[in-house]
């Protein structure tokens, strides 16, 4: 069976505690892949690993910061992952004219500088293990296009799909895969209200499919990337949009 590999193996999904990260740990979760939730809010992934139980998955929950290096190295201490999902993630929504500092630095250590230091620490126990592993960076189409009031953000996810060829590089040698999943426009719980405004649906008309997608319509360029159907891709963006790239500007 497809995906059949990653049963039984172990997986650590960052800003899981709702939405896109919550979404992927259950789909994880459904395979037989024991799961660790990782993020800032420990109540909400209390509720997050009950429910995955409750549907008989295995999960755990640990609170971590993935802008704080030393968070994140006491939360990972002893513990060792095949598969990592980088998802934690922030907006951000200023003009770049009005951007302050605090604002930019907020978004660029969540989005890019987390990345890094999440990667880097799984890739340690990956390595020291010798059986390789998945790297699943979430960044974005804003990481190939741009938008208004999103600089910061855009940057991150640019950055993010760029650090990910150079880990997939360095790493490759270690059996180490490492890959970006770019999301276009998918409806979640926080955006669902806005995409039913007036701002909202003109967005949605930009995409050639004239829809949202939805989150299930990630799981298989997911699944792809952490597991052994895609053990020959490193270093790879695949853009998951309606087509939205690809339509006119």
């Amino acid at each position: 069976m497809l995906f059949e590999d990653i049963k039984e193996k172990t997986a650590l999904i960052t800003g899981a505690s709702g939405g896109l990260g919550l979404h992927f740990a259950e789909l994880l979760a459904s395979l037989g892949v024991s799961v660790t939730l990782a993020a800032r809010r420990g109540a909400a992934l209390d509720d997050a690993c009950a429910s995955i139980a409750a549907s008989g998955g295995k999960a755990s929950a640990i609170q971590m910061d993935v802008t704080d290096s030393a968070s994140v190295a006491a939360a990972l201490a002893g513990k060792s992952f095949d598969i990592l999902i980088n998802n934690a993630g922030i907006s951000g929504a200023s003009r770049a004219l009005d951007l302050d500092e605090a604002e930019w630095d907020r978004v660029l250590d969540t989005n890019l500088k987390g990345v890094f230091v999440v990667s880097q620490a799984v890739a340690r126990g990956m390595k020291a293990l010798g059986r390789g592993g998945a790297i699943v960076n979430i960044a974005s189409i804003l990481g190939h296009r741009v938008a208004g009031n999103l600089s910061a953000y855009a940057a991150s996810k640019a950055g993010v799909i760029q650090l990910t060829k150079a880990l997939a590089l360095e790493w490759a040698r270690e059996g180490i895969r490492v890959n970006a999943l770019c999301p276009g426009y998918i409806e979640t719980d926080i955006n669902r209200e806005f995409f039913t405004s007036p701002a909202g649906l003109d967005l949605i008309k930009r995409v050639p499919q004239r829809r949202l997608g939805h989150p299930r319509e990630l799981d298989g360029a997911l699944l792809l990337l952490a597991s052994a159907a895609g053990s020959y891709i490193t270093g790879s963006s695949i853009e998951v949009d309606g087509g939205h790239l690809v339509s006119s500007l």
